[in-house]
C-alpha cells in the first residue's frame, strides 16, 4: 500500500543498496521479465570458426596445427617431429604439468608426432560437473549447468572468459547481479559465437540521453546473431520488441530495429510513455506493480542510478523525488509522471 506521508516511503538518502540492473538471459525462456541492458563494449574481432589454422599464428616455434574456437582461443595442437611438452606448454602459455595433467600424461614426456594434445581440461571437474556438446572438431559449444557450479570453473574448465561467455550467450554479462543468476542448474549456456557476416555492424544507431543505443538501422550482413552479439539481446527478444521481423528469415538492409522493449509492456512496467520526435523516450507515468528495475529496462535505461539521476528533488538528501509503494523492492507509487532522459530530468 501507498503510505499516506509522503517522506516515508521516499527514499530517504536510500543508504540500503539497489538492485542493480541486469540481463536476464533468455534461452529458451518465455516471458518479458528482464532486468537489465548491455553496457559493455563489445569485444575486438574475432576468428568465427572452428577451422583447424596453422599454430604460427600462436608461437612460430610450433609448426603443428591448432584448433580454435570460435574466439580465437587454442583448444587443440597437434604434435610434429621435435615438439617437447614444455615447447608446447609455453607457447600457449600453460604450465607443463596442465598440459600434461589434460592429456594423461607424465611432465617431461615424450611427445609422438602426430599427438592431439588437448589445451583445455579434460571432462568433468568440481564447479563444473555438468554435460558438455562438442562440434566435429572436439570445440565445446553448449553446457548444461550442474547445482554447485560455479562461473569461475566453467570459463576455465572451457577456456573461456567471462566476457567471451556473456558475448556467446548475448547477455551483458555473466556473474551474479541484482539477485539475479546467470549461473542456474538445468540452464543450457553456449559456449562458442556462430559466424556473422564481416560486413555486419555498420548501420546507424540512436542513442538516448544515457548512451545507450535504442535504435539500429540494419546495414549489409546484418542478422539477428549479428545484432544479438553487438547489443547483447536474444532473437527471442529481437522479435518480441519488433513483430515486423519474421524468425528465420533475413532482416531487410534498411530495417529500423528497436533495441528496448518500448511499446511491449513487460512485468513491472505497465504505464504509459512519451517520446521525441526520433522516439526516444522522455517520460513515464507509473502504474500499480512497477518497479525501478524494470522500468529502467523496459526504456533502455542502463542502471537504477541512471533512472533516478533525472528524477533528483530539489531539496532535501533523498535520492529522487518520487514515491515508492514498497521501497525494498523498488515498486513505485502509481500515477507519478517521472523522466526517461537525462538531459530533460524532472527535478521537484
Amino acid at each position: 500500500m501507498v503510505g499516506t506521508s509522503r517522506t516515508s516511503k521516499k527514499a530517504m538518502g536510500l543508504s540500503l543498496a539497489r538492485p542493480a540492473l541486469v540481463v536476464v538471459l533468455s534461452l529458451g525462456l518465455a516471458g518479458c521479465t528482464h532486468e537489465g541492458a548491455p553496457t559493455q563494449a563489445e569485444p575486438a574481432a574475432v576468428q568465427t570458426t572452428h577451422t583447424a589454422v596453422a599454430s604460427s599464428t600462436a608461437k612460430p616455434a610450433l609448426s603443428g596445427e591448432t584448433v580454435r574456437d570460435s574466439f580465437g582461443n587454442a583448444d587443440f595442437y597437434t604434435t610434429v617431429p621435435g615438439d617437447t611438452l614444455s615447447a608446447v606448454a609455453a607457447a600457449y602459455k600453460l604450465s607443463e604439468a596442465k598440459v600434461a595433467g589434460f592429456n594423461g600424461l607424465q611432465p617431461g614426456a615424450p611427445l609422438t608426432p602426430g599427438t592431439r594434445l588437448r589445451l583445455i581440461p579434460d571432462g568433468p571437474m568440481p564447479g563444473a560437473r555438468g554435460a558438455a556438446t562438442v562440434d566435429a572438431n572436439g570445440v565445446p559449444t553448449a553446457y548444461t549447468i550442474e547445482p554447485d557450479d560455479s562461473l569461475a570453473a566453467i570459463t576455465y574448465r572451457f577456456n573461456l572468459t567471462d566476457e567471451q561467455l556473456a558475448e556467446a550467450n548475448k547477455v551483458a554479462f555473466t556473474y551474479e547481479k541484482g539477485n539475479v543468476y546467470f549461473i542456474r542448474a538445468g540452464q543450457v549456456i553456449q559456449l562458442q559465437k556462430k559466424p556473422v557476416d564481416s560486413r555486419s555492424g555498420s548501420g546507424a544507431s540512436v542513442n538516448n540521453s544515457f548512451g545507450q543505443t535504442v535504435f539500429y538501422t540494419t546495414g549489409e550482413g546484418d542478422s539477428f546473431d549479428s545484432l544479438g552479439y553487438k547489443f547483447r539481446f536474444t532473437t527471442d527478444q529481437l522479435l518480441r520488441w519488433n513483430p515486423t521481423l519474421t524468425a528465420g528469415q533475413p532482416i531487410p538492409v534498411g530495417t529500423k530495429v528497436r533495441l528496448m522493449p518500448g511499446d511491449v509492456t513487460i512485468d513491472g512496467s505497465h504505464g504509459t510513455f512519451t517520446t521525441d520526435a526520433d522516439g526516444i523516450p522522455l517520460t513515464y507515468t507509473t502504474a500499480t506493480g512497477d518497479t525501478e528495475r524494470q522500468i529502467a529496462f523496459r526504456f533502455g535505461v542502463p542502471e537504477i542510478a541512471d533512472l533516478e539521476s533525472a528524477n533528483r528533488p530539489l531539496t532535501g538528501t533523498d535520492r529522487v523525488w518520487y514515491d515508492f509503494a514498497d521501497l525494498p523492492s523498488g515498486e513505485l507509487a502509481p500515477g507519478q509522471t517521472i523522466s526517461l532522459n537525462l538531459t530533460k530530468p524532472i527535478h521537484q
